[in-house]
């Protein structure tokens, strides 16, 4: 069985700037102080990551804070996504369609999104189905250690003793390569975000695409084509 797992902004869609909004509107309500993401970089990083290097940025303790900031987040990001701009990056449908079709392939997330805030993107865009399991930042902070949520998700949801080795993570940006490789995972990272394909071939990412439009190529990256 091939675990084939998905990070989301970036790579599944673009949410249309609703996710840095909801994350401003949510520190600015609880702190006060408004644009406080405005320096910090979010591509490849855990919601928990992001919050916690803004408090750090204006000297706030944590205190608790992330139960409360996260509620926070999740509220304004049901509003937020509501807005027009959202969308699938290219060939997502198609991808995702295909995939579920394949008995050999189990589809699932791999995100620094909260879970909740993973399933308000997707279910905006009518995906969120495609996917039975998955890791996220409200599992763990640090992104390096999602794939092992998966992988025990995986197997307790289908009582297949899979490994490592059969996941593939698909991603934009070299977080998402980092994270599969210390685990002996593949990755498959797509152009579609912040990062060129250039920058993604640095990565030791095992494939690098523009973005998912080219399924036959896609499906050969994952060991799907014809004959594998």
């Amino acid at each position: 069985m091939k675990l084939v797992l998905f990070d989301i902004d970036g790579t599944l869609m673009d949410s249309g700037g609703a996710g840095r909004r909801a994350l401003e509107y949510s520190f600015e309500e609880l702190f006060g102080i408004p644009d406080a993401f405005r320096a910090i970089s979010m591509s490849g990083k855990t919601d928990p990551q992001i919050f916690a290097e803004a408090l750090a940025k204006f000297e706030i303790t944590m205190d608790g804070n992330g139960p409360v900031f996260m509620k926070t987040y999740i509220g304004y990001l049901g509003r937020e996504i509501e807005k027009p701009g959202k969308a699938l990056m290219p060939g997502v449908s198609q991808a995702l369609s295909a995939l579920k079709g394949m008995g050999q392939v189990s589809l699932g997330l791999l995100t620094g999104n909260y879970e909740q805030g993973a399933r308000i993107k997707l279910d905006a865009l009518g995906i969120w189905n495609y996917f039975g399991f998955g890791a996220f930042g409200s599992d763990d902070a640090d992104r390096d250690k999602l794939l092992p949520y998966a992988l025990k998700r995986f197997q307790a949801l289908k009582g297949i003793n899979s490994s490592f080795s059969d996941c593939v993570v698909v991603g934009d940006t070299p977080r998402d390569v980092s994270c599969a490789k210390p685990y002996g995972a593949a990755a498959v990272a797509v152009a579609t975000g912040k990062y060129s394909v250039d920058e993604l071939s640095s990565t030791g990412a095992d494939y690098v695409l523009p973005d998912l439009s080219d399924l036959k190529k896609f499906l050969n990256c994952l060991g799907l084509g014809p004959g594998e």
